[in-house]
Formats: C-alpha cells, sequence, structure tokens
C-alpha cells in the first residue's frame, strides 16, 4: 500500500512577509501525522510556541489512531470510554454536526471498513466481498450514543477523527494563542487558522493547491481536501475517501474542496464531507446550510 499526502494549503515564509513578521518565530513539528507550523512575532514567542507544542502532543493522546493508550484507541478497542475528556466530547458534538449538514457525507464511523481496505491494498490485494459486506454493516455514526459520562459504539464500530481531529486541534492552539495574549499568529496543522496579520497585510497569505493567486486570510479558518491526496494502492487510483452511505471507495466527480469558517473543526469535517458531493451545484447546496462557512475553491 502506498500513502502519500499531497499539502494542499500553504504560506509565504517568515522571510517574504511585511515587517516585523520578518522576524517572525516559527516552529515545525507535526500533528496527527501532519507537517504542522506555527507562525508569529511575540516577545514571548518561544515559550508561548513551547506550550502549544505540548498542547498538541496532549490533544494527540485523546485524537491519535497510532497511539494505543489515546482515548481514542481505547474506544475503538472497547467499544465504551467512561468519562471521556471534553476535548473529544466537544469534536465528537462537531463531528455530529457534520454528520448532519453532509447527510451523512461525513461519518466517523468509516474507520472498520477503512482498515479492512488499508490492509488489503498493503497486501498487494482487492478486499475480499466478504470482508467488505462485515465491515459495512459497522458504519453508521448514529448508532454512536455521546453524552457526558462516555462513549459507547455497537460491536464491531470504530471510529477515525482524522477528518475532523486536524481542525480541531488547529482551534485549541488558537484558543491558547489568544488566552497567552497573542494578536497575530498562523496555525497549520494541515488545517489554516489565520488569527490578525503579518505586518501591514490586512491577513495572513495562503495558497490553494492549483491556484496562482494568493488569498489573504484573517479571522477564519481554511481547509481542503481531495479523494486522492492520499492513495492506497501504488498506481495511485484508489483514493482514501470512503463514501460511508454506500461503504465504498467511489470514482471522485471532485477532485478538490476548500472550505472556509470561523472554525477550523468545521472546515476540516465539511471539507470531507463535501468530497463526495455529486457535483458544484449540490456541494453549494449543502454548504449553505452553515451560516458561517463558505466554498473558497473546488476542482472537478
Amino acid at each position: 500500500m502506498t500513502l502519500t499526502r499531497r499539502r494542499f494549503l500553504t504560506i509565504a515564509s517568515a522571510a517574504c512577509l511585511a515587517a516585523p513578521a520578518a522576524n517572525a518565530f516559527v516552529w515545525q513539528g507535526t500533528a496527527l501525522g501532519a507537517r504542522a507550523q506555527i507562525m508569529l512575532d511575540h516577545p514571548r514567542a518561544v515559550a508561548i510556541t513551547e506550550v502549544a507544542r505540548a498542547e498538541i502532543d496532549r490533544l494527540e493522546d485523546i485524537f491519535s489512531l497510532y497511539r494505543p493508550a489515546s482515548e481514542l484507541s481505547r474506544l475503538n478497542a472497547s467499544g465504551v470510554l467512561s468519562a471521556p475528556s471534553v476535548e473529544l466530547l466537544e469534536c465528537l458534538g462537531v463531528a455530529r454536526h457534520v454528520h448532519t449538514l453532509t447527510g451523512g457525507r461525513f461519518d466517523p464511523s468509516v474507520q472498520p471498513l477503512w482498515r479492512v481496505m488499508a490492509a488489503s491494498y498493503r497486501q498487494g490485494r482487492a478486499p475480499l466481498p466478504a470482508e467488505m459486506t462485515v465491515a459495512r454493516h459497522r458504519i453508521g455514526f448514529e448508532r454512536v450514543n455521546v453524552d457526558a459520562t462516555g462513549v459507547s459504539m455497537g460491536h464491531g464500530q470504530e471510529l477515525t477523527l482524522n477528518g475532523i481531529a486536524q481542525g480541531y486541534i488547529a482551534d485549541r492552539v488558537g484558543r491558547l494563542m489568544r488566552a497567552e495574549g497573542v494578536v497575530d499568529v498562523l496555525i497549520d496543522t494541515g488545517e489554516i487558522v489565520a488569527l490578525g496579520s503579518p505586518g501591514k497585510r490586512t491577513g495572513w497569505p495562503v495558497t490553494i493547491a492549483g491556484e496562482a493567486t494568493t488569498r489573504e486570510l484573517t479571522g477564519r479558518a481554511l481547509a481542503t481536501s481531495a479523494p486522492l491526496g492520499t492513495t492506497m494502492n501504488s498506481g495511485g487510483s484508489i483514493g482514501h475517501i470512503i463514501d460511508p452511505r454506500h461503504g465504498r471507495m467511489v470514482t471522485p466527480t471532485i477532485r478538490q474542496i476548500s472550505v472556509s469558517a470561523s472554525s477550523a473543526a468545521l472546515a476540516d469535517g465539511l471539507s470531507t464531507g463535501l468530497c463526495l458531493a455529486a457535483n458544484r451545484g449540490e456541494a453549494e447546496q449543502l454548504l449553505s446550510k452553515v451560516k458561517d462557512a463558505r466554498l473558497e475553491s473546488l476542482y472537478l
């Protein structure tokens, strides 16, 4: 199996930004396996960014599928999680909202099917029909019960929050920055949160993959998804976006979609779910239900 992730959003380097951002501090690391970056110009930039880095690590202990002791991994292993963190409950709440807004196109319970398909292509073969049938029966976010006391799922269900947690982490880091008194900062965890602006610009310069122009983003979040941004097979023809309504991979009509919103978690989930819209008109119609979200870019 080949898993290759393309970078959809880029920002200008600190050296290319107007003063005083030329002296901005830039931290680079990872968040949920994706390259992450924080850029700010502040007297306490190094110390504040270290707090943010620790926060990202703490949140990975909640959302990561690759840490066996994470809350999500423990939930998937047993089907039950008592006394979940506030962060997990918040993220699942946004996920539920996006699930409804997209007519079920965004569904974190696709993990059993994704796992079967990933394992099969890793072995150099297509998934067996029997394997697919069993995994399909485990899909259904409506069967995931969530309240303040715990999270419980039906037998065999598993969740992935990879289509929303990167955005949620960006939101949390943005909240932390505001609490530390930071006014101008750009947070990139694979999805972008832009607060304030560098120097005398009206916003942070952001470029979407495939576009020649740069837009300036401030006070908003931006997320981009593409079905073939991550591929499962060596030929790069089997993408990572599964249609939970049918329980199978689809040949995408939409190649890439970018959504902005006041929340990165919301933008992240919407861009993931709207990859499965039949056309631009359907994507726009679904997005019209969300007051503070807008379609920034779409390629067929």
